[in-house]
């Protein structure tokens, strides 16, 4: 094999091909297993080591067996495995239709990459042979059927980073103040709490600028004037009626959902428009801004004590159904807002105080603790329903270990849309104009807003639905002008519209849409589901409820609305950051996660792609724009688990010290070959910077006109809602990966 070439491949293709796939699904991640061994000698049935050439320039990338190429970068990857080249051939869920196969988790000894006698600077042990004795461990989608009613997850405890523990004892930061805030659509509210405070119980901040009145929540608002200054936020710009000059922002978190931020022609047109000059970014940071200012000042006068805010833990939700993209987004956004900052000199860990957590994690959080109330038990399986303003969120968990020492762990794959309570105003609005078309008087900025304020506050979550076909709901105008016209309802200045009206064009296409999103998280689990447990405002929908009770009470024991079920989110998040520990032990993955590669040509890709294939300097035909599975959408992982990749980067001089990759995610279950298939999309991009890891900067320093070799390893953390990246080196953490999101 050339030092820069892919290994020319034996006649017993078929035979001698490591099956990447695994026939049977497994429950938990495996440990190494053997693989094929492979010697120098022909006789012994391996590969013959051609002639070894000087390494390529700089301007061509190769691989042992996959690599990268970014502009004129040169990167190596050694072969760990990809997906087949016959899928039928390896895929046993390929006919029936069930979950996809297994995907690597890129993690295992070093291949070899030939003798590189010429190349002091690499060691020779990492490129003695091809390819290494054992192959990586494996992470696939588990069908739910097939994990046990038992099931527990083994590996090394995940504590949250910043949280140190001593083996025996309590935590170092025993006291330390946990905040968080769950910035909704609609609503917004904060929740904090410390084990030296209120004997450890979750406290809610409840009085607010604008109001003598207390409220668990607040309006998710910005006025703005005519220069992008914000003139109020919360309760005082929801109630500001209509200005000149001023421009009133609500539902702005909507414009970071996946589909809004990768299409503008996705975005709802419904929603209002962003003033001039600014994107939803600033708005949500603007507005988190003066929320945590306040919520400061307010912690501060209620525990009546000077709190070191700088050091506290602060946890943000988000939406089930967002991507990467949009929790770093919402994440640098926090962080712009001064939610997190460093404490004292030295403190460089700082921003992992700021810590994003999914909607329906945190109110399963706080609904699992409620078991006594609706007679949960260890190895049942109940369903998270968190229906907000802006989104519905699902996702179903198995209470596991003793209640005493509380654990959940994810069954499926969590999901989510846009179809909360907003979109009933949004539907309503729709209704109203169409009713007093010809009534233009009763349809400016001014009369709209106090029919969907009459609307939202009333008769929202009271409708009944049927029971209320005959009644007539009566909504008075704004203006005086024009008050009759009993054609569309308009009678004595008052706008009276039917139950039956409502229900058809307002409450079933959103309530339809929502059980339609609880039928389609059922059918992902073949377990006995025990409760399906609602929360979020939405869930306050007397319709909605009933509704849920009628598709589902034959299938669920126990459908209910917890205490709290408004707040459950905020609750439950500031509950999991007092707890100190991973509370929820295993995650699901939501989408499977790929690199771009290349990879010999095989019979597949000479019928399916011949434009990707080019020769090599080493003679080898090469298939660019494949893909390499680092996890499948369903794969089991422990909380925090590290899925790394080792890669081998050739530099020709020391100032090519940058790494850059390209990763693509998937939602659909089919496993797929290349970029162009046009079910995936293109997240981000990764960069690394080599020149920090000590290999680069000892090579780096002995003159080779042939240039050296960098071997690094990438770990690929998913967690609750984020994906990060990590340069791995000698089992050690070098840095956190770059990751370029597209805008």
């Amino acid at each position: 094999m050339s030092c820069c070439g892919e290994p020319n491949k034996p006649n017993n293709d078929a035979a001698n091909r490591v099956t990447p796939f695994n026939a049977q699904p497994i429950t938990q991640q495996p440990a190494p297993q053997a693989g094929l061994q492979w010697s120098n000698e022909k006789s012994q049935g391996g590969f013959q080591q051609p002639p070894i050439p000087s390494p390529p320039p700089a301007a061509h990338t190769f691989g042992s067996q996959n690599g990268f190429e970014q502009g004129s970068e040169t990167a190596w990857s050694q072969r760990t495995h990809s997906p087949p080249a016959e899928l039928s051939q390896y895929n046993p869920y390929a006919s029936s239709g069930s979950p996809p196969p297994i995907a690597p988790t890129m993690q295992g000894s070093v291949n070899g990459y030939g003798s590189f006698a010429q190349l002091p600077s690499v060691p020779p042990a990492a490129f003695s042979g091809y390819p290494s004795s054992s192959t990586p461990p494996l992470a696939q989608p588990v069908p739910v059927r097939n994990r046990s009613a038992n099931m527990s997850v083994s590996g090394p405890s995940t504590i949250s980073p910043g949280i140190q523990k001593l083996e025996g004892s309590a935590t170092f930061d025993e006291g330390k103040l946990s905040i968080s805030i769950d910035f909704g659509t609609t609503f917004s509210g904060v929740a904090y709490g410390s084990s030296r405070i209120a004997g450890g119980s979750v406290q809610q901040i409840l009085n607010w600028p604008g109001s003598f009145e207390t409220f668990r929540k607040i309006p998710t608002c910005l006025l703005y004037d005519e220069t992008g200054q914000v003139l109020a936020w919360g309760i005082e710009a929801k109630n500001a009626g209509p200005m000149p000059g001023v421009i009133k922002c609500e539902w702005f978190k909507l414009f970071l959902e996946p589909h809004a931020l990768r299409d503008d022609g996705a975005i709802d047109p419904r929603l209002p428009a962003l003033p001039p000059g600014k994107t939803a970014i600033h708005l949500i940071t603007d507005f988190l801004s003066h929320l945590w200012n306040y919520a400061k000042q307010q912690i501060t006068r209620e525990i009546n004590a000077v709190a070191d805010l700088d050091t506290a833990d602060v946890w943000l939700t988000v939406p089930a159904a967002w991507d990467a993209m949009g929790c770093q987004m919402m994440r640098d956004a926090a962080i712009s807002a001064g939610l997190v900052r460093s404490a004292r000199a030295g403190d460089h860990e700082w921003r992992e105080r700021l810590r994003i957590i999914s909607e329906p994690e945190a109110a399963a959080v706080h609904c699992a603790r409620l078991t006594e109330v609706h007679k949960l038990k260890p190895n049942q399986n109940f369903m998270i329903c968190d229906a907000g303003g802006g989104t519905v969120d699902l996702a179903v968990y198995k209470i596991i270990g003793m209640l005493s020492n509380l654990e959940i762990a994810e069954m499926c794959a969590r999901s989510g849309a846009n179809c909360g309570s907003l979109f009933l105003d949004l539907r309503f609005k729709e209704l109203i104009s169409t009713l007093l078309a010809d009534h233009p008087v009763h349809l400016d900025a001014a009369s709209l807003a106090n029919f969907m304020e009459n609307f939202s506050e009333t008769d929202k979550l009271t409708y009944m639905g049927e029971h209320d076909d005959d009644k007539m709901f009566h909504f008075t105008c704004f203006n005086v002008e024009d008050p009759d016209d009993p054609s569309v309802g308009l009678i004595n200045g008052e706008v009276a519209i039917p139950g039956m009206l409502l229900r058809r064009e307002v409450f079933d296409p959103v309530v339809n849409e929502v059980l339609e999103l609880i039928e389609a998280q059922t059918r992902k689990i073949d377990q006995k589901l025990d409760a399906l447990l609602l929360v979020g405002g939405f869930s306050g929908s007397e319709y909605l409820f009933r509704r849920v009770q009628e598709r589902f009470a034959s299938r669920i024991k126990v459908i209910a609305r917890p205490s709290d079920c408004d707040t459950a989110t905020v609750r439950g998040a500031a509950q999991y950051g007092l707890a100190r520990r991973s509370l929820v032990s295993s995650v699901i993955a939501p989408q499977s996660y790929m690199m771009k590669v290349k990879l010999p040509a095989e019979p597949e890709d000479w019928l399916k792609r011949p434009a990707y294939i080019r020769e090599n300097d080493a003679g080898v035909s090469i298939c660019e724009n494949r893909l390499q599975y680092l996890v499948a959408k369903g794969a089991i992982l422990r909380k925090g688990q590290r899925i790394k990749t080792k890669f081998c980067k050739f530099s020709q001089t020391p100032q090519d010290r940058m790494f850059v990759a390209t990763l693509f995610t998937s939602d659909t279950d089919k496993i797929m070959r290349y970029t162009d298939e046009g079910e995936t999309t293109e997240l981000c991009k990764w960069t690394v910077d080599l020149g920090v890891l000590p290999t680069f900067l000892q090579n780096s320093q002995v003159p080779n006109a042939n240039g050296f070799y960098t071997e690094f390893e990438l770990g690929l953390e998913l967690d609750s809602a984020e994906v990060r990246g990590v340069l791995v080196y000698g089992g050690q953490d070098w840095g956190r990966v770059v990751f370029d999101f597209r805008s």
